[in-house]
């Protein structure tokens, strides 16, 4: 299944509450389990001002149709190619 990064612009966001957070993962999740199986939220990164979410989704177009419903912004949205990390080097 192909994975995507999405880079979510959100003035602000870094400073939501913890309550704040939950709410919108109980959003993202419900939409997801309507949309069905073939798409998963893997983990988000929060900064100051933005949301990088990792995806697992047969295509940009499901990943673009969980944004809109669930009205969070996808800024970019792209497929991930490779991963490397440390151990990569050995």
């Amino acid at each position: 299944m192909p994975q995507f990064v999405i880079e979510r612009e959100m003035p602000g966001v870094g400073k939501l509450s913890g309550g704040d957070l939950k709410g919108a993962s109980e959003t993202s999740c419900s939409v997801l389990r309507d949309l069905g199986p073939d798409i998963q939220w893997v983990h988000s990164y929060v900064t100051d001002d933005k949301i990088y979410c990792i995806y697992r989704a047969p295509s940009e177009d499901m990943i673009r149709q969980h944004a809109d419903t669930a009205g969070f912004p996808a800024n970019s949205i792209s497929q991930v190619r490779n991963v490397i990390d440390p151990t990569t080097a050995e």
